[in-house]
């Protein structure tokens, strides 16, 4: 390995945000003042190298400190780390919410994503970057989605601060940044005041307000968010809180996946593997140690059935991940949060704690001698690291690019180990299937699709939010629930990475089968309604864009292939007809051969809803 370090130096507050997470130096060797020892030896290289997954945290200990990344910063970290700056570098500037270059203190970071989009976003941003201006102390970025499409256009402030870095007790490494607010539904006004005095900003609305349905007795996943204390464990137990936990010891590892294998459940995140076949090839896996990879980074457009789940009831998460450690003989597990979910993170934080406390996480859980804890990785705005081998190389702190398969995370995960990746709702559909039991959660549903499924609907509709519905249900069925309004124009099924359908097939079955005989995808559960208000190739064109800004560059179909489908499509944006097709037959062309030679799905669906929206609704005909 060839170390080559600046000249840079590290200021006291940089110094200070690293050491905080790494503890001081030890030897000259790593950046403390250089001693008579230190040229007799050098010590602790092997040891660095083996804590390289703390890059990430430690990119995020300088961010959240000083709100950018200096040379003289990240040479620092990496003699902490024995990691060569020129990786380091690679990794820094992969990241958007990182910054390389000096910014100020406060990031004011506004969505322009599909959502936030077609409920004036474009027109938001404008007023805001002439309310605050080049003297205001903020700086302004256009950001993909935040997750918070329910409450659209959406605003989300993060400051730097001498806080930022500290570890909290059972935390995420880097902490959370020290003034974090949320403006939505955002107004030029209201985001200008936060963005200037975020630790003023008004409260959050509770976690229950996106759940329309919240306190139907009748529901299984959502039925404690909105109705019980999500910082109280307590209350979690009093509402049937670690039930699920106890059954699953007294089944033994084989039991769980045994019942999770009949339940028919399938993965939630949009691949729909079977779960309990992931589990059983996990857990058979004679090499040691195992993983358990909780993926919380959904960044699709449109989505946050994730968000509400971890802000309304994280006990359930830190329950599940326990269960699915336990059937899959892991003894640690990753969280990998979203770097835009302040709050997620600051509950998950508090729950982790809580439940190592009162022993429902360490060396021996509930007194069953089986030892699991939780570490929580925080992301940092790449798309790419939802591909659960981008995840693992994000977290042992490399660029989050995708591995080629095979090898398979069952057998070579992280670390190089037997890993086991699944998303929070489909952890937390392992709670009832041990309380109800396999036959009674499989009776829900379709004998395809069991189970009930979370729904993100957003856009035109009267009461946007996460909807809870037995697979089969229908399109319709949901819009109903949710008011969709007079003027339908187009229904987005899956994000960004989904595909359009058309206001008469608003009977197809919401199930993975019945979405895939209808020619479209139900992906994680994505419903974005759109009326005739909104342009559709403007819409078009800002995924186009999306894809464009999230492709990692690792392969040349997705590299190459997004930027040319974005230009296309910004030549015809007001064409139609003849004067189009030249640049529509293009499109097909690159989209085939995206779907066709790129390494991941983001290059493989970049084109899913460029062609649904040309194919079903006649764009630019």
């Amino acid at each position: 390995m060839d170390l080559h370090f600046g000249d840079s130096k590290p200021t006291d507050e940089e110094r200070a945000a690293v050491d905080a997470l790494l503890g001081p130096p030890e030897s000259s060797w790593e950046g403390a003042d250089r001693s008579e020892a230190d040229l007799r030896w050098a010590r602790g290289g092997r040891a660095a190298r083996d804590r390289r997954d703390l890059l990430l945290p430690g990119l995020h200990a300088l961010n959240d400190r000083v709100g950018w990344i200096s040379e003289g910063a990240l040479d620092y970290l990496c003699r902490r780390l024995t990691v060569p700056p020129a990786e380091a570098y690679g990794v820094a500037t992969f990241y958007a919410m990182f910054s390389v270059r000096p910014r100020p203190a406060t990031v004011l970071h506004v969505c322009t994503d599909l959502a936030c989009a077609a409920a004036g976003a474009p027109k938001l941003c404008e007023a805001v970057e002439t309310r605050l201006g080049p003297r205001s102390g903020v700086a302004v970025e256009r950001s993909p989605c935040l997750g918070l499409c329910e409450r659209a256009p959406a605003a989300l402030v993060l400051r730097a601060g001498e806080d930022a870095s500290a570890v909290p007790d059972g935390g995420a490494p880097g902490g959370v940044p020290r003034a974090a607010a949320v403006c939505a539904p955002a107004t030029p006004d209201a985001v200008a005041r936060v963005a200037l005095a975020p630790e003023n900003a008004p409260q959050e609305p509770p976690a229950g307000t996106a759940v329309p349905q919240a306190g139907d007795p009748g529901l299984l996943l959502l039925r404690r968010v909105g109705t019980v204390d999500p910082a109280d464990l307590d209350d979690y137990r009093a509402h049937g809180g670690y039930t699920a936990l106890r059954r699953a010891f007294a089944l033994g590892p084989a039991g769980v996946i045994r019942e999770v294998t009949d339940s028919g459940l399938l993965g939630r995140g949009g691949a729909a593997f079977p779960t309990g076949r992931k589990w059983q090839a996990t857990a058979s896996q004679p090499d040691h140690p195992h993983y358990l990879v909780c993926n919380a980074d959904e960044s699709e457009p449109g989505t946050f059935k994730d968000r509400v789940l971890m802000e309304g009831d994280p006990y359930a998460l830190v329950e599940a991940m326990t269960i699915a450690a336990y059937a899959t003989g892991a003894r640690l597990g990753y969280l990998y949060l979203r770097g835009e979910y302040p709050r997620a993170l600051e509950r998950m934080e508090h729950a982790i704690a809580q439940a190592r406390a009162r022993g429902l996480l360490g060396d021996d859980v509930l007194g069953q001698g089986f030892s699991f804890d939780i570490e929580i990785r925080r992301g940092a705005g790449a798309y790419i690291c939802g591909e659960e081998t981008a995840l693992f190389n994000s977290i042992e702190g490399y660029r989050g690019e995708p591995r080629s398969k095979p090898p398979f995370p069952v057998e070579k995960g992280l670390f190089g180990k037997p890993t086991v990746e699944n998303n929070v709702e489909t952890l937390v559909n392992v709670l009832p299937i041990l309380t109800l039991g396999a036959p009674a959660y499989a009776a829900i549903g379709t004998r395809a699709s069991t189970g009930p499924k979370l729904f993100c609907v957003s856009g035109s509709v009267a009461r946007p939010g996460i909807y809870e519905l037995p697979f089969g249900a229908t399109l319709g069925e949901l819009l109903t629930l949710a008011g969709v309004r007079d003027g339908l124009r187009a229904v987005l099924l899956g994000g960004a990475a989904g595909g359009f359908v058309r206001p008469d097939e608003l009977d197809i079955p919401l199930t993975f089968e019945g979405t895939r005989a209808a020619g479209t995808t139900l992906g994680s559960g994505v419903v974005m309604a759109f009326d005739d208000t909104v342009p559709l190739p403007r819409l078009l064109l800002r995924i186009a864009e999306f894809f464009r800004d999230e492709s990692c560059g690792q392969c040349v179909p997705c590299r190459v292939g997004t930027v040319r489908q974005e230009e296309a499509l910004r030549r015809i944006a007001e064409r139609t007809g003849v004067d189009a097709a030249a640049d529509i037959t293009l499109l097909r062309e690159v989209g085939r051969a995206m779907r066709d030679a790129s390494i991941c799905g983001l290059g493989q669906t970049a084109w899913n809803a460029v062609e649904s929206a040309i194919d079903r609704l006649g764009a630019y005909e």
